[in-house]
């Protein structure tokens, strides 16, 4: 019982949180997992940028999920979400760097890994990761559906954000115009994160 109501306190001042940063254009990631992650106080944040749609989380490991809107000429819009999976879940950094990597081919047949541009940064005392690719988008639509995208002149920016909760993925993915349309926008939002 006592555990239950410091679960349902947690969730509370994450739900208040998030509430009250919506109003100053901040978002709180918080932790969907708060059971295994107690020993590290503080939460993510990052700053959603102007223009960019806020979308309900469709599973529980999102704790972030935007929509970054067409740019002219394209048929789709970008996708963005922010993963978390718990304090020791997810994988490397460079095991996810490369995963990502290994869902974009060249049209060529060339090697993805030689075209990808990857970058270590630290904004505000947190190790970032991020990787730059473009390219043909095959990734798998859901985990676990065996249905693969197909998607041709798509590019994937991604991040690994590495915290004391453990880290935070990032994955951004749309056609490669629309993506390139957020481009200073999505460095604006990698540059914002704060865990406190």
């Amino acid at each position: 019982m006592k555990q239950r109501t410091i679960c349902a306190a947690v969730l509370l001042t994450a739900l208040f949180s998030c509430l009250a940063c919506a109003n100053k254009g901040s978002t709180a990631i918080a932790n969907q997992q708060t059971s295994s992650t107690q020993g590290a106080a503080g939460e993510l944040h990052l700053k959603a940028p102007d223009g960019w749609v806020t979308e309900t989380p469709s599973s529980s490991m999102r704790v972030g999920q935007y929509k970054l809107p067409k740019a002219e000429g394209d048929k789709e819009d970008a996708s963005l979400v922010v993963y978390y999976f718990g304090a020791t879940q997810g994988g490397s950094p460079q095991a996810n760097i490369d995963r990502w990597i290994g869902q974009i081919q060249q049209p060529d047949g060339g090697d993805s890994k030689a075209k990808a541009k990857t970058e270590t940064m630290t904004v505000n005392g947190l190790k970032v990761t991020t990787v730059d690719v473009t390219g043909l988008y095959t990734a798998e639509m859901a985990p676990g559906s065996k249905t693969f995208h197909n998607d041709a002149n798509y590019r994937l920016r991604a991040a690994v954000i590495e915290t004391p909760k453990g880290n935070y993925f990032v994955k951004l993915a749309g056609p490669d115009k629309t993506v390139a349309r957020w481009d200073q926008s999505y460095n604006d939002f990698l540059k914002s994160v704060e865990f406190k």
